[in-house]
């Protein structure tokens, strides 16, 4: 999966909770942070479907469980 579509799909859900949503680029990484969760994605143009799912459920305590598959 494209790492765009990746940070897309949780930009999405963070604007449809009306949750502030913070994208910083790091040196090999970037950041991202949703309503005061703050997690890190490595920047690889293509994100395994696994690990994929795995960054999502990190967001699961501010977008709520599952969120990814609605």
């Amino acid at each position: 999966m494209k790492r765009r579509a990746v940070i897309g799909k949780i930009r999405l859900a963070a604007k449809a909770g009306g949750l502030a949503y913070v994208e910083v680029e790091l040196t090999r990484h970037t950041s991202i942070s949703v309503g005061g969760s703050a997690h890190t994605l490595g920047r690889h143009s293509e994100i395994a479907e696994l690990a994929a799912r795995k960054f999502w459920e990190q967001f699961a305590d501010v977008l709520g469980k599952g969120w990814w598959r609605k």
